[in-house]
């Protein structure tokens, strides 16, 4: 049985965690739900949201009322499926990477896991530039120094290394340092919103005419992207939670933590935006800050920003590195966390050094990366129902097997409804969009005015697995005779 021996290979005790794709067993799942609140907390702490706030005044035009609505809306929306689909973390003890075998099939997993994959670098090379933007930021305001390419190579690699040896230690420090990270941030941001309320003109902020019902079901979708894009991922964190933790709890801890953040800084950005029309169009989404707060202020603050962005990065490449593992790459996961740390910092390079925009790459880079992983989740999500309903568990032995005696192997490898429901899907939402780079033939109907395209392809993936038959797993005697079989067929041709 292919890579089965490596489920009893690692160790999950230590500081730095050895564990890699395989299921936790029962007896190491120690986790607590609360964990999750700073992990989603810690997975948010970014001043994009203070950009992405501020995008919302300047180019959809919204109020104060309406940007409230929207950053409310987008938090529940996103994390509300990251919370629901991490349940089946608790389940099956294993990266959502690795769990989508058994809705995909073994070699059917390699093709959403390959885009969600390289959806991945792109996140991470975002969140790697705007943390080298926030402390060549610093670098000017305590000691003058301005950005030049040398300081731009040196501060990009330095921050991609140290977010490596995070998320190379694993969980634990993950958790640690989420914990932290979390406090000082809270105070930080408080002291933030207490300049902000004292220092902004709220005649102004509040004068300010509504915007159309179009721009703001547009801006949930900007913004929620960011939360969507963690959906496939959210299982790794709940992996070594026990059996009984709750679901319901999941959920609320996993929205809890992550709204606690992201709404007051998209609002903080709204309100700096009107103070600061420019700010949406800055050259960069860190600079701002020295502008419209005190130096004593923000500088604190853009530290702890860039512990937060620092903190994001070692999440998702932490995630990363079980999404190579199940495509195939035959490296421990820290080894393999590498790839991605390599791929960020040449994708970092050439946004800071030949991109024009950072903004318009970032926003055309959201619009995908929802369109992306949403044809995932509506598939994931009927199979998470039809187990739940049926009372299937996971196979954590046929998640390992790779080979033809695994429970999913389905149909040569694939399920074919899964692979059917996720291609469709996947070309609706991409006809549905319009960005920068391109326009689809849809994007003119009323889904792609309204940016509805992540939830369009959501519906249509899932409506789609839904109406086909129920995949049929591999029973372990029919498997061990068809490998036989296999066998046998190769001992005649021989």
């Amino acid at each position: 049985m292919d890579n089965a021996s490596n489920l009893s290979t690692a160790e999950s005790g230590g500081a730095i965690e050895t564990r890699g794709i395989e299921p936790v067993p029962d007896h190491e799942r120690h986790g607590r739900v609360r964990e999750l609140v700073p992990t989603w907390v810690a997975a948010n702490i970014s001043v994009l949201l203070l950009t992405m706030g501020a995008a919302l005044v300047v180019f959809n035009e919204l109020n104060f009322w309406q940007v409230l609505i929207v950053a409310a809306c987008a938090a529940l929306a996103s994390f509300g499926m990251v919370g629901v689909l991490s349940v089946s973390g608790k389940w099956g003890g294993a990266p959502g990477a690795m769990l989508s075998r058994a809705t995909f099939g073994v070699r059917g997993n390699l093709f959403p896991g390959a885009i969600l994959w390289v959806a991945r670098f792109g996140w991470e090379t975002i969140n790697a530039v705007t943390g080298a933007y926030a402390v060549l930021t610093v670098l000017d305001l305590l000691l003058g120094v301005k950005s030049n390419t040398p300081l731009i190579v040196i501060t990009l690699t330095a921050f991609v290394a140290c977010t490596f040896l995070v998320s190379g230690m694993g969980r634990k420090a993950l958790n640690v340092c989420n914990k932290w990270s979390t406090y000082l941030f809270g105070v930080f941001s408080v002291l933030v919103l207490v300049y902000l309320i004292a220092n902004i003109k709220w005649d102004e902020v509040f004068s300010k005419p509504a915007g159309t019902t179009a721009m703001m079901i547009a801006g949930i979708g900007t913004i929620a992207a960011g939360g969507i894009s963690w959906v496939p991922t959210g299982p790794d964190f709940a992996r070594y939670l026990p059996h009984a933790a709750s679901g319901k709890k999941i959920v609320t801890a996993t929205v809890s933590g992550a709204g606690i953040v992201m709404v007051p800084m998209v609002l903080m950005g709204a309100v700096m935006a009107v103070a600061t029309p420019g700010l949406a169009d800055a050259p960069d989404p860190v600079s701002f800050l020295g502008d419209i707060l005190p130096t004593w202020l923000a500088v604190p603050y853009l530290i702890t920003a860039i512990v937060g962005m620092l903190l994001i990065n070692s999440l998702s490449m932490y995630s990363a590195g079980f999404t190579a593992q199940t495509m195939g790459v035959k490296l421990p996961r820290a080894m393999a966390v590498s790839i991605n740390a390599i791929i960020s910092l040449v994708g970092g390079l050439l946004l800071m050094l030949v991109a024009k925009s950072f903004l318009s790459s970032f926003i055309t880079f959201l619009i995908l990366l929802a369109v992306s992983f949403s044809a995932w989740i509506g598939v994931y999500t009927v199979d998470m129902a039809r187990r739940k309903a049926r009372a299937v568990r996971y196979d954590a032995e046929a998640l390992m097997d790779t080979g033809r005696t695994s429970r999913y192997w389905y149909v040569g490898g694939f399920c074919w409804q899964a692979m059917t429901a996720w291609t469709v899907a996947l070309a609706a939402g991409i006809s549905f969009t319009k960005c920068d780079w391109f326009t689809g033939p849809l994007a003119s109907t009323f889904v792609g005015k309204y940016g509805l395209g992540w939830a369009a392809t959501i519906a249509i993936s899932a409506l789609i697995m839904a109406v086909l038959p129920v995949p049929r797993e591999v029973a372990a005697a029919d498997a061990a005779g068809a490998a036989a079989g296999d066998e046998e067929r190769v001992k005649v041709g021989a």
